[in-house]
């Protein structure tokens, strides 16, 4: 049973890091270091499963799981408290606060550390480590081995520093953060280092303590597997406080993936008819959608810019009076103006790839109170599904309403024309 808890708990953390995965492209260091810090934790859990450990065991090095183990860690950990220190941002004042400078001062030391550690790992677990065959569990198997509780104090301590810190950072925090779902997320995640503090100095104290007063092999086990549940369950509880704050960007996130999934048919209509409107030709939806060469934020602003562009070169081929014939059209609609303005756009559409470009521009859409770019997305969203009902009769009867009109206008403002230059 213990063994799937391992899996869940493997699984979560790499869920989270391949959710975060975009911060190493598009992110600062910051959040590259807390991506580093997830995917590092992440293989370190993997390499905690038994398959993990089969799989790594069938290369002719004793217990090289345990040891690809502890670098990951490692490197993990000297990422978490990079995280820690580059939370702070560069500070202006002229004093900074004792807890920041401790912070940055053990960011910049883990670097040469972790590598003093991991030379001093491996010197250690090719020299001092009983490696006679292999082990199920690294700790339970070399119980009472002196060689093993060196090395591992060793490792511990980098755990031990990391979580002393982050502890008390993100407790800190936790205490001074305004937004609900942030104070939650740190207290949880800062509860989770506390008990990180815990996991690690029992661990050291059962390791030296089964070298002065050796324990029964169950007894071992016993102590060793309840420390390991300890384990996974602060792993887990560290994957939900650090989800917690990042629902609103992820709800965000798939409010603008569903937005620019509605706006796509409009959007590909119009720069497929003006080439060169978007920065680069469009492509089938699922493709638009599923590729992360640009943010989906960045995406949704360059659509509204490009629809916005596209709509001002059709104003050349749009009949004078198109506006006016798709209000009329679209009196009875339940959303006249969106409707309206649907009935515009793929009417003078249409009229682009009959008609060539008028001299003066048809009068402009109606303006909206758009206050940023989420809201003019959201009210194209409900264009371009309004678009998209849009028959083709539809369109052909409009752009007949408008000709008829420009017939019979043409000859009035001829007469009024002739009438003012005769009285002149």
């Amino acid at each position: 049973m213990f063994d799937y808890f391992k899996y869940l708990t493997a699984a979560v953390m790499t869920v989270i890091a391949v959710w975060r995965f975009p911060a190493v492209r598009y992110g600062d260091a910051h959040r590259r270091a807390l991506w580093g810090g997830y995917a590092g934790f992440a293989v370190a859990l993997w390499l905690y499963t038994p398959a993990a450990m089969d799989a790594v065991d069938r290369v002719p090095v004793v217990d090289l799981s345990a040891l690809l183990r502890h670098f990951a860690s490692t490197a993990a950990i000297i990422a978490s408290l990079t995280y820690v220190a580059t939370s702070y941002g560069k500070t202006s004042r002229a004093e900074v606060p004792r807890h920041v400078a401790v912070s940055r001062w053990i960011a910049r030391a883990s670097y040469r550390a972790g590598a003093v550690g991991v030379t001093l790992l491996t010197v250690l677990f090719f020299t001092v480590v009983e490696r006679d065959k292999p082990s199920d569990n690294f700790l339970v198997d070399h119980a009472g081995q002196w060689g093993v509780a060196v090395y591992m104090t060793v490792f511990y301590f980098f755990p031990f520093v990391t979580t002393a810190v982050c502890g008390y950072q993100w407790t800190r925090a936790a205490r001074q953060a305004e937004c609900t779902s942030m104070r939650i997320g740190l207290g949880l995640m800062g509860t989770a280092m506390w008990m990180g503090f815990i996991h690690t100095m029992a661990r050291v104290t059962i390791l030296w303590a089964d070298v002065l007063f050796p324990l029964s092999a169950s007894t071992m086990r016993i102590l060793v597997d309840a420390t390991s549940i300890w384990m996974n369950l602060l792993f887990l509880i560290v994957a939900t406080g650090a989800s917690i704050p990042t629902t609103r960007a992820a709800v965000a996130r798939w409010k603008s993936w569903r937005t620019l999934y509605k706006i796509y048919p409009l959007w590909f209509d119009l720069v497929q008819a003006f080439p060169g409107t978007s920065l680069y030709p469009p492509g089938r939806r699922l493709s638009e959608l599923r590729h992360v060469r640009v943010p989906i934020d960045v995406r949704l602003d360059r659509w509204t810019q490009d629809i916005a562009d596209a709509c001002e070169k059709l104003r050349y081929y749009a009949p004078r009076d198109l506006m006016f014939a798709a209000e009329d059209a679209t009196a009875s609609h339940p959303d006249p103006e969106l409707a309206a303005e649907a009935y515009w756009i793929k009417a003078a559409l249409q009229a682009a790839e009959s008609t060539s470009a008028n001299t003066y521009p048809a009068a402009s859409l109606r303006e909206k109170p758009f206050v940023d770019t989420d809201s003019e997305a959201a009210w194209l969203a409900r264009v371009s599904t309004a678009y998209s009902h849009v028959t083709g009769e539809q369109v052909r009867d409009l752009l007949h309403r408008c000709a008829t009109v420009e017939k019979f206008s043409d000859p009035n403002r001829q007469a009024l024309h002739g009438s003012a230059s005769h009285s002149t």
